[in-house]
């Protein structure tokens, strides 16, 4: 597996990481469970996200060649 296969799988994964993370924060914040480090758990996930996300977004004007034509 290339390292760009790897960073789109482990870029999917965080999103799902983030979802779940994000519904089990609602749920303990509907049922009055207030606990601090749980409202900033989904920001480690987000900020990968991120980052992979605009690696992905600028690696095809990284990787063009100057005679492609486009």
């Amino acid at each position: 597996m290339t390292l760009h296969q790897v960073l789109r799988t482990t870029h999917r994964w965080l999103g799902m990481v983030l979802i779940v993370l994000t519904i089990i924060n609602f749920i303990a914040f509907g049922m009055g469970h207030a606990i601090p480090w749980l409202y900033y758990l989904p920001l480690l996930p987000l900020f990968l996200l991120m980052f992979s996300g605009l690696y992905m977004f600028v690696l095809p004007y990284i990787t063009k060649h100057p005679g492609s034509g486009a």
